[in-house]
């Protein structure tokens, strides 16, 4: 899906480094803090079935110990332990009177949303709240307390309401919750509001901007927040964290590229002209869900012909025609993580030596960008390259002139691909946008590739044979130490002759 190219200002948030895996333990990389798997005490997950899988109930999609498939619980405690240990740090900083007080962070999940009366949207989890927690109710909250550092974690549930359940579906309560999870301390949502005042913490970090829950927001954390100071921005310390990918969780993402990648291939093969972009579009979700995707990430772009021009078109409800190119813009998301990969191929199976000729251009540069994505490279500087390489091309397509300087190529690079290279990816399409593409990369952070040239069939200022064509090109990449880039969605077709090939499979 694409980034904008504008620059955003973002707070300053430094990375943690990645550390080493120490054996039989999981090391916090920005404290001498270890979680061992051993130290969190088990309880039997109940015989029943929860607000979402279970080892008892979803054997084939979790293991005993894990709260979500492939996350376990060690792993969600000690993403919590490393918040704690940013808290702790970002409150030193600010002085003794903050660094020695009590710390209380306070992260609200969603809200079930309706789009009429009493039909719900599919539920979908605040990322930073299941990024901490595992759960996957709504009107669910966390809270991380301590004096001088917020290691302490309290969960909060909606209650068991037969009544509710009859029509809702089950809840995990107290002590599915706390079974699921490890954490010990668990009560019902609705007490939220009295525990946070027992705590009197004198420093809040908590984002009330924009509140993700707002009926929880208003009843329980509002009170709380009137009677203390302006408390302190959560969001860029948890995106931080988020950014840079375990190798669990990477695990997850080479799955959902994998789906999605085998999706890309079994639509193309459905390509012919003419065709419906509905049909794609249909083809495509049902390729992603069948193979183990939860659902799509995000409306996909299925644009044919002149329509590719549009970037963010999403009607997908016109004829493709013989003879015309379709760009689709699609993932998936595989249990709490997302893909998004963008392929451009001619629906009758065959690119013309027009397509041909500006594919090529595009998916060179797009070879040159992937060879840039290792430590210390920014998506900045990533996307600076970018627009440099697509203005080569321009000049040699005959798209600009030979004579125009350089300069003007780049101008002319940005007008025919207005959006950045690239945005980091992971539960998010667009992932943790409170950090910035100009810092450097660290290996486990996930990012697009994706270079595009977009020439209205209007434009008479580009040779005729180009107008109306529109080439993306998009892959996901995981920052490797060593071995250069991990292309999360390499089985994607993409060279000329793996395309024409897939399309061939009819």
């Amino acid at each position: 899906m694409l980034p904008s190219a504008s620059t955003w200002v973002r707070s300053a948030v430094r990375l943690l480094p990645r550390s080493n895996w120490s054996r039989g333990c999981v090391r916090c990389p920005c404290r001498n803090i270890s979680v061992k798997p051993g130290s969190l005490k088990p309880k039997t997950v109940p015989t029943r079935y929860l607000g979402q899988p279970s080892p008892f109930t979803h054997p084939h999609l979790i293991k005993h110990g894990e709260v979500t498939p492939g996350l376990s619980q060690t792993e969600y405690e000690l993403r919590r332990h490393r918040l704690a240990s940013l808290i702790e740090a970002q409150a030193d900083r600010l002085g003794p009177s903050v660094s020695s007080s009590t710390h209380v962070v306070i992260v609200l999940s969603h809200p079930t949303r309706y789009m009429t009366n009493d039909i719900p949207y599919p539920f979908h989890q605040n990322q930073d709240f299941l990024y901490l927690s595992g759960i996957l109710e709504p009107d669910s909250a966390l809270v991380l307390y301590g004096k001088g550092r917020p290691d302490q974690a309290i969960l909060f549930v909606p209650r068991r309401d037969p009544g509710r359940e009859l029509w809702d579906g089950p809840r995990s309560g107290k002590d599915g919750a706390a079974a699921l999870t490890g954490i010990e301390r668990v009560h019902s949502t609705e007490e939220l509001g009295v525990v946070l005042k027992s705590l009197k913490g004198t420093t809040l970090w908590y984002d009330s901007s924009q509140p993700t829950h707002p009926r929880l927001h208003q009843s329980h954390v509002g009170p709380v927040l009137e009677t203390g100071s302006m408390p302190r921005s959560l969001r860029p310390l948890i995106h931080s964290l988020r950014a840079v990918k375990s190798s669990a969780e990477v695990a997850l993402m080479q799955e959902a590229g994998h789906i999605s990648a085998q999706a890309f291939r079994r639509t193309m093969a459905l390509s012919r002209g003419d065709v419906d972009e509905a049909v794609l579009f249909a083809k495509f979700d049902f390729e992603n869900r069948i193979h183990g995707a939860n659902f799509l990430a995000y409306p996909p772009v299925v644009a044919g012909g002149n329509r590719a021009n549009t970037l963010h078109y999403i009607n997908n409800n016109q004829i493709i025609k013989d003879g015309e190119m379709v760009l689709l813009d699609g993932g998936c998301e595989y249990f709490g993580y997302v893909s998004d990969i963008t392929r451009t191929w001619p629906v009758n199976g065959k690119f013309s030596p027009a397509q041909a000729e500006l594919y090529e251009a595009v998916l060179e540069v797009q070879r040159s960008c992937l060879s840039l994505c290792s430590p210390g490279v920014s998506l900045d500087h990533i996307y600076n390259t970018m627009l440099a390489l697509l203005g080569r091309q321009l000049r040699q397509l005959g798209i600009v002139k030979a004579s125009t300087s350089d300069a003007d190529i780049l101008k002319a690079a940005r007008r025919y691909c207005p959006h950045h290279v690239g945005h980091y990816l992971g539960m998010d399409v667009h992932d943790t946008p409170e950090l910035s593409r100009s810092q450097p990369l660290q290996p486990g952070m996930a990012i697009t590739i994706e270079p595009g040239l977009y020439i209205c069939e209007e434009n008479d200022q580009v040779p005729k044979r180009f107008r109306g064509l529109g080439v993306r090109i998009e892959d996901d990449v995981v920052i490797q130490e060593k071995g250069g880039p991990l292309i999360l969605s390499r089985d994607a077709p993409k060279t000329i002759a793996d395309v024409e090939q897939a399309c061939a499979q009819r």
